[in-house]
């Protein structure tokens, strides 16, 4: 029944017969077939069906969170009984939103030391895209901002709070200025991240309460996008102080800290940290990643001379 649980999970997610089968490595008839054997063994329809898919009958939503759950416990229990004979091994799905990128790599390099049978596929997600990957089981894990939106039932490990940069080509007028002000920017060619991404309406509101509203004349969902649009001419981009760190070095390129004005306190930045599908005990690779974010929220927490 496992295989046929996991079509159908594969069904659900895709919502498609021929990219499901094909997700799950089986012909469509195949697929169809093993659907009806479990509809049969279960006794009730699962699937709404027409010239084509047309999603799930109520009974169909509800043996879904059943066929997530075996299937999640069964991973688990292969991944425990495997890791006593061989240690860890297998390969990790790891969703990160965009401005969490340039740092991801700081809890990757020593979790593979750590454990180099394990390999790891690094996805590029949205934050609801993430929370919606992992429970389709598509994800393992996420890195993604833990305070701006609900993140339901998971493990958290806070590893940073977000800092913004205005990012300038070298010979940008504002690139001498040494610092700027959210108010500032409501003179200049903004290349922003797209609207359903969560940093682009924290940036949003940040420039609402800066008393601002602008207009991104250009928009992508991808960071190097709007890097090389700033590089191309006039244009300005907001960035985190981690994207800043790696693309403000460049001598064609400026990262200037935003200040909040005269007198006004500023609140601490969103944080960003590991989630998890929350279980009473994880797999042995996700409590290994999790191990090692918490090394990570250690190591950044310490002060600048006991890291180095």
């Amino acid at each position: 029944m496992l295989d046929r649980l996991e079509m159908f999970i594969a069904l659900a997610n895709e919502r498609h017969f021929g990219r499901a089968a094909e997700a799950h490595g089986v012909t469509q008839p195949t697929l169809s077939a093993a659907i009806r054997t479990l509809e049969g063994e279960l006794g009730v329809q699962l699937v709404r069906r027409g010239a084509r898919f047309q999603g799930l009958t109520p009974e169909g939503e509800r043996v879904l969170d059943w066929a997530r759950r075996i299937t999640a416990d069964t991973r688990q229990m292969k991944d425990e009984m495997r890791a006593r004979r061989k240690g860890l091994t297998g390969r990790m799905r790891l969703g990160v939103i965009p401005t969490a990128l340039p740092m991801v790599s700081d809890l990757v390099t020593p979790f593979l030391q750590r454990h180099p049978n394990l390999s790891l596929q690094i996805l590029s997600r949205t934050s609801i895209e993430i929370l919606e990957e992992m429970q389709s089981l598509q994800l393992d894990a996420g890195l993604s901002y833990l305070d701006n939106e609900p993140l339901g039932r998971v493990t958290t490990v806070p590893l940073f709070r977000e800092s913004y940069r205005l990012l300038v080509r070298h010979d940008h007028p504002l690139a001498r200025a040494g610092a700027v002000r959210w108010p500032d920017l409501a003179a200049l060619r903004l290349c922003l991240l797209v609207g359903t991404m969560q940093n682009r309406r924290i940036i949003d509101r940040l420039l609402a309460e800066a008393g601002i509203s602008v207009q991104a004349t250009v928009e992508s969902n991808s960071l190097l996008a709007l890097v090389a649009q700033v590089l191309s001419g006039d244009w300005a981009t907001v960035v985190t102080e981690e994207a800043a760190r790696m693309f403000g070095n460049r001598p064609d390129l400026v990262a200037l800290p935003i200040d909040t004005a005269p007198g006004v306190t500023p609140r601490p930045g969103p944080q960003v940290g590991l989630i998890a599908p929350w279980r009473e005990t994880h797999t042995p690779v996700l409590a290994a990643l999790i191990e090692a974010a918490e090394r990570l929220a250690r190591r950044r927490s310490a002060p600048a001379a006991a890291r180095r």
